[in-house]
């Protein structure tokens, strides 16, 4: 009798187990899992206004191969770098009515209900002589470069929504207020390389920095979207390639316990939360291991404590072109299947420079570039810009 009662005990007990590790298994299976996206489009233009009005007549090949990379990776949350600002988002809004909306060669249209246009310093002029030059009102004397303000900006589309009363901007911080910032010395002579004047009103960020809530499902997630300038275009100072540096720490420190000196453009003090989610998301300029960054920059994101580097994003034809261009690729200590952009094969060659970081409290689904080898179907897509689309997918 006593062994019957024990044998039904055990029974029930391994009944009562397996339902609670279905149960647990059936529920992490529902957990919403979003693809998070980089593309930097090349969508600028020479003057103000002028990429709204090509948008507009819906014609234009590049236009139509971008929109068909994105209905091939069908992302949920994207961030579009070097699309010229409009304050009304008409430019976008004919983007998505336009191209993404409509089959690009049989691809399902894509649809996104919210976006996030922001403003950017590329183009506002600082009222200095930034570059020393001797001239004032140039397109180098801007608090970013830009032939007009608001060239070269960025664009957030998402299928989730934004929360835009809690969306933050750095784009008027000013880089004096880093500590220990990476001023650039002039080596000839040992001084700085910015006048005093220039440096009172030096904004840190070249184009804007923005925390860009997304809630997805009851569940926040912060895009951290920004676009840092390239390390290059300057001198032995190295003016630029310092800058990109603390322009990538920016967020290093915002994610971290070392932003206390951070104001934000409403006044708002410190960094992100303690525990939360978020996606480092960008054209960050900046190759871990070839280029001309400085101090290796890109390592300030990839190895940070709370970000998670468990997937790096691949291509399937990076490689591939790689090998096929030669000249400084073949020098090139990374791996090329992670690189990102394709620029010129003797001066700087393929990098990976575009990042999609989530953090530690987001398991990694999977991910990738797209890139597809020379050849294969949707590979002659690439041509629309020197920049890959970098997808990951994470849930929570």
């Amino acid at each position: 009798m006593r062994l019957s009662l024990l044998a039904l005990f055990l029974c029930v007990l391994i009944l009562a187990t397996e339902s609670v590790l279905s149960q647990t298994e059936n529920a992490d299976a529902e957990k919403t899992t979003v693809r998070f996206t980089t593309f930097n489009i090349s969508f600028h233009r020479k003057s103000e206004g002028l990429l709204k009005k090509k948008l507009a007549t819906g014609k234009g090949l590049n236009f139509a191969r971008i929109a068909e990379i994105i209905q091939r990776i069908n992302p949920d949350v994207i961030l579009l770098n070097e699309f010229d600002y409009d304050e009304a988002g008409q430019g976008v809004a004919e983007f998505e009515s336009k191209f993404l909306a409509v089959s690009q060669n049989g691809q399902s249209p894509i649809h996104f209900k919210y976006r996030y246009v922001a403003p950017s310093n590329t183009g506002v002029d600082s009222g200095v002589d930034l570059d020393g030059d001797g001239e004032k009102g140039t397109p180098n004397d801007a608090f970013g470069y830009g032939l007009f303000p608001g060239q070269y900006a960025m664009v957030v589309l998402s299928k989730y929504p934004i929360l835009k009363d809690q969306v933050r901007t750095f784009q008027k911080f000013l880089w004096k207020d880093m500590p220990d910032a990476a001023w650039p010395i002039v080596p000839e002579t040992n001084k700085p390389f910015y006048s005093d004047s220039a440096v009172e009103v030096f904004r840190l960020s070249s184009k804007n920095h923005c925390d860009v809530p997304i809630d997805v499902d009851g569940t926040t997630i912060h895009l951290l979207a920004s676009h840092p300038t390239p390390p290059a275009f300057d001198g032995d100072e190295d003016r630029n390639g310092k800058r990109n540096h603390d322009e990538i720490r920016l967020f290093a420190d915002y994610i971290g316990n070392q932003c206390g000196y951070l104001y934000d453009d409403n006044g708002k003090k410190g960094g992100l939360a303690e525990g939360s989610n978020f996606v480092i998301v960008g054209d960050q300029n900046a190759d871990p291991n070839d280029g001309d960054s400085h101090n290796k920059a890109a390592h300030l994101l990839i190895k940070h404590p709370l970000v998670n580097s468990s997937f790096t994003p691949r291509s399937t034809g990076g490689k591939q072109y790689s090998k096929d261009q030669g000249g400084l690729n073949d020098s090139h200590t990374g791996d090329p299947n992670e690189d990102t952009a394709d620029f010129g094969d003797h001066n700087v060659g393929n990098l990976r420079i575009d990042y999609c970081l989530p953090s530690k409290t987001l398991t990694v689904v999977d991910s990738g570039v797209y890139w597809p080898p020379p050849g294969e179907e949707g590979a002659d897509l690439v041509k629309a810009t020197d920049h890959r689309l970098v997808w990951i997918d994470v849930k929570k």
